[in-house]
């Protein structure tokens, strides 16, 4: 069955830096867009970033733009987000999702979380 695991749950300090990985297995991986969605607390789900299946197209909410890199190593079957200058506001579970930013993002992990506080 189709799974996704993330990882790279922290406690970082507001300007800090952070790498989430998201390991999948029980689908071809390199022939899905690959999205990051995360929940701040009291909130509901927002997109964050989506990849297309081969990589070579990337795709951020305004909030992280310039700020987080999404990535993927197909070989691997694993997603990545590097995220950069991380403020209080970024504070939230992540989770990957399989698919594009279709709006439901169904298919996604148990999710991992990320705080961000002095």
């Amino acid at each position: 069955q189709v799974q996704l695991v993330e990882s790279g749950r922290d406690l970082v300090q507001p300007g800090g830096s952070l790498r989430l990985s998201c390991a999948t297995s029980g689908f071809t991986f390199s022939s899905y867009s690959m999205t990051w969605v995360r929940q701040p607390p009291g909130k509901g789900l927002e997109w964050v970033s989506s990849i297309s299946p081969s990589g070579g197209r990337m795709s951020y909410a305004d909030s992280v733009k310039g700020r987080f890199t999404i990535s993927r190593h197909n070989a691997k079957n694993t997603l990545y987000l590097q995220m950069n200058s991380l403020k209080p506001e970024d504070t939230a579970v992540y989770y990957c999702a399989k698919g594009p930013n279709d709006g439901t993002w169904s298919v996604r992990g148990q999710g991992t979380q990320v705080t961000v506080s002095s």
